[in-house]
């Protein structure tokens, strides 16, 4: 099934398999992206990859989280935009971008005025965060809107509402982050009112037929946080609304509940985000992109098979392996290289993330 063509929302993928958004840190400091990254997506297309979802890119300049971040806040981003849709088109791939926003989780000297759902006190590198005002409320959820036409306009074919992981959206539904008193906090309709305002902004500025979909931390791991009850029912909710397809996480970084696993291995650590895409096929008809571990083609195949995902996404073992999808179609080796020692992000003499754990595999930043 893995390398089946599919199809989410009206847009057709070659294949099943996903590049989740990784963040790339290849771009120069207003955000504008560096012609390696269009390098590296053409790498990643050409490779085989069915959907390839960018590094996140920031909508708004208050939304900035690390140096090398993309942006997209801007129409005057959109040529630079343009040549990283093209580099994946021209190897038969689609590409969506991930649109984000830091919120409190910005790096400290980054951003003048960091804000965030509530005031927070953060611990360095960060930077404390005030509380956002409901003028600043509805300004972000434009910039949501605006980023996804700009994300059209550029050539690419959906866009992935972050909603993962600690950032702005994350922040608002997770009471960990989000003790507002108001219609933006408290209750879990209030907290997942931001997200549900952005869907609806997003939709109107692309239209019915563009593919909407959204990363989704549907549990903060936390006794006190979103809960994966609350997180199914946000789910349920979205696809109501017309989310295309779902990609499954959790964890917020901030609060150190977001672990990136590591020692993956065929059998071992596998698939770990899956019994919360269980979870969620329960109560929501809608496309699942599974993440967290994926690393043996039988692994996948038994995920799909048994519907508990569609989709099967990967980030780790494409930075060292950017032709995985094809060497797998091939029958040329039956699992990633990747030992998931997570030594990928860049290094002071380095741009952008590369493999550094395996020196004889490929670099996709070359």
């Amino acid at each position: 099934m893995l390398f089946e063509e599919a199809h989410i929302g009206s847009l057709t993928l070659r294949n099943r398999l996903i590049r989740s958004a990784t963040a790339e840190m290849m771009a120069d400091e207003v955000g504008q992206p560096l012609p390696q990254l269009a390098s590296l997506y053409g790498r990643l297309a050409s490779g085989g990859i069915g959907l390839l979802i960018t590094g996140h890119m920031y909508v708004h300049p208050s939304g900035k989280a690390h140096p090398g971040m993309t942006g997209i806040y801007s129409d005057d981003l959109i040529p630079e935009l343009r040549a990283l849709s093209k580099a994946v088109h021209a190897h038969g791939g689609a590409a969506a971008v991930q649109i984000n926003h830091a919120g409190r989780q910005s790096r400290g000297g980054l951003v003048d005025d960091p804000i965030a759902p509530s005031a927070h006190i953060a611990t360095p590198p960060r930077s404390n965060a005030r509380e956002m005002t409901i003028d600043e409320i509805e300004t972000i959820i434009d910039a949501y809107a605006q980023a996804a036409r700009r994300a059209q306009e550029a050539g690419f074919d959906a866009v992935q509402i972050h909603a993962a992981h600690g950032y702005l959206v994350s922040q608002f539904l997770s009471p960990l982050a989000n003790s507002r008193t108001d219609a933006w906090g408290g209750s879990l309709e209030n907290r997942t009112r931001f997200l549900v305002r952005i869907l609806a902004a997003v939709r109107q500025q692309v239209g019915a037929d563009f593919p909407v979909l959204a990363k989704l931390g549907i549990r903060d791991e936390s006794s006190e946080g979103l809960t994966l009850d609350e997180g199914v029912h946000i789910v349920r909710q979205l696809a109501s609304l017309g989310l295309d397809a779902v990609e499954i996480s959790g964890g917020l970084a901030d609060t150190g509940t977001f672990n990136i696993v590591g020692d993956i291995g065929p059998g071992s650590n596998e698939a770990y985000f899956r019994p919360w895409a269980q979870a969620v096929r329960q109560v929501a008809q809608l496309p699942i992109l599974l993440v967290g571990g994926m690393r043996s083609l039988a692994t996948m195949e038994a995920v799909l098979a048994s519907g508990d995902a569609q989709f099967i996404s990967m980030c780790r073992p494409l930075i060292c392996e950017p032709d995985l999808p094809n060497r797998l179609a091939a029958g040329l080796q039956s699992a990633a290289a990747c030992v998931s020692k997570n030594r990928c992000w860049p290094r002071k003499d380095d741009l952008g993330i590369s493999c550094k754990c395996l020196g004889v595999v490929r670099s996709p930043a070359t």
